[in-house]
């Protein structure tokens, strides 16, 4: 397939891709910018749009950013051009995360200058999954008891591979393991106020960032599943607005994303290997909710990658299943996500 030409038009197209990824409380804590000399697509972090409290050190800043990554890979690649990544380029740039090179052929893969770290992956292995991209929703709904088949897991995994990553899914017992690490997580946030106000400062009914009150879905009656409590109790003492309770399905199946480093280059490459993970599951029908609130204490992360149990360091928990589709949650215009120079200077 012959590139197309980089207008205007497709890098809306492109920009719509990255932002459709997901971030922590739909924070979508991005913002890009064209070099229009040598077609690289930058990623930048938008700090203003960081967690301080639930997020201080930028992992799941970093893990977002790494998903948006892999959505503008797929994107690139639809349209024609070989996508060359490499992720934090500049030292003297770090908020600089990385950067998408549209090269013409495969052959035209000659390094750039930088002191960065080549992502090595320039062609999906799987099918294109542009389409995709507009379908993946989170589901905090309750999925059924239909086992996912095996040979959908084993894509998954292979998809996780791809990046550096692997992914398994947890046995009954690691389950309830990891299932009582999040609740004890639940249990700690509720009562912390800062992450409390962080978290209800996320809950918003317009503009294009954060999470609709209609989108936080209901709660386990059973108590087995400690979905995220967004807005916590009330000066009443009430819950979240009561949200409605219903019976998820047990034991859920909650798959492990882990990376062998813990570095900021792994957390990207995590990022990229959990939104293909995703992207492969919605094009199986399978859906997915992501369980990060264990991730948000270090302790708790520790022990979610004790080395007895888990190899390497725990990245992300996600509930897998079939279900209904989420509700979308807002994104912002491609416009809104591009630095001026791009607008006033890209082609």
């Amino acid at each position: 397939m012959q590139p197309a030409t980089l207008d205007a038009a497709i890098l809306e197209k492109l920009i719509s891709a990255a932002v459709a990824a997901p971030s922590m409380h739909n924070t979508q804590p991005w913002r890009y910018r064209l070099n229009p000399d040598t077609v690289t697509l930058e990623v930048r972090a938008a700090p203003e749009r960081a967690l301080r409290y639930a997020d201080p050190m930028g992992r799941a800043l970093s893990i977002s950013a790494g998903a948006a990554v892999f959505n503008l890979r797929v994107a690139v690649a639809h349209f024609g051009w070989d996508p060359v990544v490499r992720l934090l380029p500049y030292r003297s740039q770090p908020d600089l995360l990385a950067t998408v090179r549209l090269a013409a052929s495969p052959h035209d893969l000659d390094g750039q200058d930088g002191d960065g770290h080549d992502d090595p992956h320039h062609d999906d292995p799987h099918h294109d999954l542009y389409d995709v991209i507009w379908r993946r929703h989170s589901s905090r709904s309750p999925f059924s008891g239909r086992r996912l088949p095996p040979r959908v897991l084993y894509e998954l995994a292979e998809a996780a591979r791809a990046h550096g990553a692997t992914l398994w899914l947890a046995g009954p017992e690691e389950t309830s393991r990891l299932l009582r690490l999040t609740a004890e997580a639940e249990r700690r946030a509720s009562g912390d106020p800062r992450r409390l106000a962080e978290s209800r400062d996320w809950v918003r009914e317009t503009g294009p960032y954060g999470i609709p009150a209609a989108s936080l879905g209901p709660r386990d009656v059973t108590g087995r599943l400690p979905m995220r409590d967004y807005l916590g109790p009330g000066p009443d003492g009430r819950r979240g607005g009561d949200p409605p309770t219903v019976a998820f399905e047990s034991p859920p199946a909650i798959a492990v994303l882990a990376t062998d480093q813990d570095r900021r280059t792994d957390w990207l490459r995590a990022g990229q290997a959990l939104e293909h993970v995703l992207l492969l599951a919605t094009s199986y029908a399978v859906r997915a909710s992501l369980l990060h609130q264990a991730l948000e204490w270090s302790d708790l992360r520790w022990s979610l990658s004790d080395a007895h149990r888990t190899p390497g360091h725990v990245q992300m928990l996600i509930r897998l299943g079939y279900g209904p589709v989420g509700p979308v949650t807002p994104r912002s215009e491609a416009a809104e996500t591009l630095d001026a120079e791009t607008l006033d200077g890209g082609r």
